[in-house]
């Protein structure tokens, strides 16, 4: 279950770092552990984007206070379960 995605742009380059919690799952390096990696960032993204698609849409939690402004969002993402429930509701 994806725990946290980060989003960081760096000048052309995205850089995705996720934190997720997997039980006995592939080996670090495995092929099989990059498409597992691969689909919970794939998933995590589409929950976000229906979050801020939503009416509730994204909050303002805090800033930094510095001349570079560095805004955080909360986002309400619905639980992996919510999701799927509600997919098969439509």
């Amino acid at each position: 279950m994806i725990q946290r995605l980060v989003l960081d742009y760096r000048g052309e380059e995205l850089v995705l770092r996720v934190l997720y919690r997997s039980e006995d799952g592939p080996n670090p390096g495995t092929k099989a552990r990059r498409r597992e990696v691969t689909e919970l960032t794939r998933s995590g993204l589409r929950h976000a984007l229906a979050a801020l698609d939503s009416e509730a849409g994204a909050e303002c939690v805090g800033t930094s206070g510095f001349t570079t402004r560095e805004d955080i969002l909360s986002v309400a993402l619905p639980r992996s379960y919510e999701a799927s429930e509600a997919k098969a509701a439509s």
